[in-house]
């Protein structure tokens, strides 16, 4: 196939995605609207021969101070065909364009698995004291194309440093827990909850939970309880604009894309979430809870919930973002992992993010920055 690369309307890439089983929410135009901080622009694959559309890209570009050049990153993206054995022919003319348009370097995020974790091994693994992290397990799946993708990238020049730690080097998680919902009926879903989750779940409908979805006008009371969980948890929070631009930008879109969850009792409420949906595949993207009423499970109710809205949807996969790759139980990020595993899905380490120095020393400054950061 022989391919050209040029600009395209948010029309044309929003059409393309559509046609699509699923891509990530950092990939529809509408996410250039929620990071307002950025330039962006859209970038089309064409087939020469048909004129066909063939792949996409969201690009976004951040200009360094006092000087008009950008790091473009190209968030879980392009959505191209990662497998095709002419890469270089995808990425090069990409790579052509950003440094015509004032790039110093790029980022992207190869939307490729490489390694799966079945609940069931993980929960061996913390139960091991030889096991301190995710790849002191062996993998239940090991996907070799996607080797073969990371060797044609370096052999390109793409560079990726070594993750330690978290596995949160990355701009995006590196690792993610998803709950696979395709072939699967939403009784057998259920069963693959740990024993504690089907407890917490029984034991939040007795209690008298109720979880409920709500709209635009509710943002300032999920702001409410997602700065208690910031105080208690120790990360700074986004501001509530954030959340409602965000809501804006997407529901303009594709309405229904966001979507407001509550888990509330005796008209209080305790837990809070929002939900991303993009064509077949769901996040549970942002989460707060109080500190109080803990006791009645409001977490697991909401999650129960929007897990089946999701199959509703008919999505293949309902996505819990972010993990630590870390199972040491001293580790302070290991109660996400040890929540997520309960809900008997599978741990997913992608390619993570690889970066194109198309000036070197502008990269190094950058690379010095953020370490600093």
């Amino acid at each position: 196939m022989s391919l050209s690369l040029r600009t395209i309307s948010r029309e044309q890439h929003l059409a393309y995605i559509r046609s699509l089983p699923a891509a990530s929410h950092c990939q529809v135009p509408a996410w250039a609207d929620v990071k307002a901080e950025w330039r962006s622009e859209n970038l089309g694959w064409f087939d020469d021969q048909t004129g066909e559309l063939v792949g996409a890209g969201l690009v976004l570009y951040r200009q360094l101070p006092k000087i008009k050049r950008y790091l473009a990153y190209l968030p879980e993206g392009p959505v191209i065909n990662w497998y095709a054995p002419n890469l270089t022919d995808w990425l090069h003319p990409m790579l052509t364009h950003l440094k015509q348009a004032g790039a110093f370097s790029v980022k992207m995020g190869p939307p490729v698995v490489i390694r799966r974790w079945e609940a069931a091994s993980i929960k061996k693994g913390i139960q091991s004291p030889d096991v301190k992290r995710l790849r002191d397990i062996e993998a239940d799946v090991i996907e070799p194309r996607a080797f073969e993708v990371a060797d044609r990238l370096r052999r390109m020049g793409w560079q990726q440093e070594e993750v330690s730690g978290a596995g949160f080097g990355d701009f995006q998680p590196r690792y993610v827990f998803q709950v696979p919902l395709a072939d699967r009926s939403l009784e057998e879903v259920h069963k693959g909850f740990n024993q504690l989750w089907r407890r917490n779940i029984k034991k939040a409908e007795k209690a008298g939970v109720e979880v409920v979805q709500g709209g635009y006008d509710d943002l300032p009371e999920w702001q409410r309880l997602y700065a208690i969980t910031a105080e208690r948890d120790q990360f700074r929070p986004r501001p509530l604009a954030y959340f409602q631009r965000q809501w804006k930008a997407l529901n303009a879109e594709e309405p229904g894309r966001m979507r407001l969850y509550f888990a509330r009792h005796n008209g209080v409420n305790l837990s809070a979430a929002t939900m991303l949906v993009v064509g077949g595949h769901v996040w549970y993207s942002y989460g707060a809870s109080d500190n109080i009423g803990r006791e009645v499970r409001p977490s697991n109710a909401m999650q129960w919930q929007m897990l089946q809205d999701a199959y509703q949807l008919g999505a293949s996969v309902y996505d819990l973002r972010g993990i630590s790759d870390s199972l040491d139980e001293t580790d302070h990020l290991f109660g996400l992992i040890q929540f997520k595993v309960g809900t008997g899905g599978e741990a997913i380490e992608y390619l993570g993010e690889w970066d194109f120095p198309l000036n070197k020393l502008l990269h190094k400054a950058l690379d010095i920055y953020m370490s600093r950061r």
